[in-house]
Parts: C-alpha cells; sequence; structure tokens
C-alpha cells in the first residue's frame, strides 16, 4: 500500500483514536492529519499545496458538520479529485443520499468493531 495522506474530520475522541489505530494497522506509513470539524479542515487546505488523497468527514460535527464541508470542498476546482468519504453512524438511507448527491465520493458507515472499520477503510483506499 502506498504512503496517503489522509485527513480525518471527526469531533469524537473515541472515534477518533479508533480510527487512527485503525489505519496504523492497514498502513503505518500513513500520514493522518486528524481535525474537530469541517472548518479546520478546510482552513488546512487552504494553506497547504499538495492535496490529500482522502478526506473521511464525519457527518454530524458543530461549527461544520460533514455534508456542509462537503459541499464547500466541491465548490473549489483545487479539492475537485480529493476522494471524500463520509464516515457516519447514520446508516439512513436519505443521509447516504444527500452526501453522494452533493459529491461524496463514498459513504462509511461507523462500526463499533474494530475489523468492519478497518474492512470500511480499506474498500475506501482501494476506490480512492
Amino acid at each position: 500500500m502506498k504512503n496517503l495522506k489522509i485527513c480525518l474530520v471527526d469531533d469524537d475522541n473515541d472515534d477518533r483514536e479508533l480510527f487512527q489505530d485503525a489505519f496504523s494497522e492497514l498502513n503505518p506509513e500513513t500520514d493522518l492529519m486528524v481535525f474537530k470539524d469541517g472548518l479546520e479542515v478546510i482552513d488546512y487546505l487552504n494553506s497547504i499545496e499538495e492535496m490529500p488523497d482522502i478526506i473521511f468527514l464525519d457527518l454530524n460535527m458543530p461549527i461544520m458538520g460533514g455534508l456542509e464541508t462537503l459541499k464547500e470542498l466541491r465548490k473549489k476546482p483545487e479539492y475537485k479529485y480529493i476522494h471524500v468519504a463520509i464516515y457516519s453512524t447514520s446508516a439512513a438511507g436519505k443521509d447516504i443520499h444527500d452526501c453522494l448527491i452533493a459529491g461524496a465520493n463514498s459513504y462509511v458507515v461507523k462500526h463499533r468493531s474494530f475489523q468492519a472499520l478497518k474492512s470500511g477503510i480499506a474498500k475506501v483506499i482501494k476506490m480512492s
């Protein structure tokens, strides 16, 4: 697996830790940057030249949620080719539909099972 630049945007500490553990097992060389809300990641993207390969966005966050962040990302041509995966506890069809229509490349339901989480992340990596 190649070295990837990944952004994880999630306001929940436990979910961030679990995600980081899964990534370190899948690819220890991954450059994983962690943000607590959409505004933080957009500020970060505006300050760098080399874009990440994948952004995992939690759907429900304070300040700027995942869907709002996704819509902002898709407005800018320089972010057009970043693979954006929504990473959420919601498996509601409407949430999935809304995110895909707004430009998400994939949608991963958060699992409490570590193996299921790793499997979901691995699928997104293969797609990107």
